[in-house]
This record gives C-alpha cells, structure tokens and sequence, in this order.
C-alpha cells in the first residue's frame, strides 16, 4: 500500500512554512480531473462531536483554467481562487475528501523570476499553475 505524508506547518525544517497541495474528490463518478480540484492545505485540525472526532483540513481552492488539458503541454492548469473582494476562497472538508498530493508548476511568462523567491512563497507569487501530471504514474492517470 502506498502513503503519502501532506504536510501543513507553520515552520518546515525549523525555516518557512510549508502547505502542500492536494486533489480533493468532488465528482466521484467523473474520470480524473473532471471529477477533482486543486487546493492548497492551508491546516489540519479535528474536532469532536457527540463523542465523534471528525478529522478536517482548512483549504484555498484553485479554479481550474478552461476545461481541458493545456494544449502544448497535456497539463490541466489552475489559478487561487479568490472571492469578489480579493479575499481567499477557503473551506473546512472532511480529511476523507482529499484524495492524494498534488504537485503544482508555476506558469512563469516571459519575465526573470526575482531572486528573492522562495520554496514557501511561489504559490503566493505566481498566478497560476500547471498541475503537474508527470510526477509518478499515479498522477499521470489521475491528471491526464
């Protein structure tokens, strides 16, 4: 069996934070990506209720950019979403929801990345993404 550690810290390796992207199951009867979403993890809590803890993960969702694969590439893009007044579009979901790691490429332009970006800032800097589908060949069957 195959797990995968998603990560969601305030401070990775004692440095910056880390949030991790994953896939969440929306549509369980669509094929890959028809039936998924991006979001980035933004933290993992549970709570109880009535003697049951339920486990939760806060999100930001990424839309999705057209509905098919990027032309050149075969990759699905995504960009944050955000709400009409520029704040970020978070949920709470069951942990059950995601589905596994998603890994996430900048879509760069034509401009030099400046010097001082870092690890735990380029999804904050960049406006959207490829999702990555070449990563293993679980991804590939997911995101193809």
């Amino acid at each position: 069996m195959r797990h995968e550690h998603i990560r969601a810290c305030p401070l990775w390796q004692n440095e910056y934070p880390r949030n991790d992207c994953v896939f969440i199951n929306t549509d369980s009867d669509a094929e890959g990506m028809r039936g998924l979403k991006v979001a980035r993890v933004i933290c993992f809590f549970s709570f109880k209720h009535n003697w049951e803890v339920y486990p939760c993960a806060l999100i930001q969702w990424f839309e999705k950019i057209g509905d098919c694969p990027d032309e050149d590439t075969g990759m699905w893009m995504v960009a944050p979403s955000f709400h009409e007044d520029g704040s970020r579009n978070l949920a709470v979901i069951h942990i059950e929801m995601v589905f596994r790691a998603a890994h996430l490429i900048a879509i760069y332009g034509s401009e030099y990345i400046p010097h001082s970006l870092k690890l735990n800032n380029s999804l904050d800097t960049f406006g959207s993404f490829y999702v990555n589908k070449y990563t293993d060949h679980h991804a590939f069957e997911i995101a193809s």
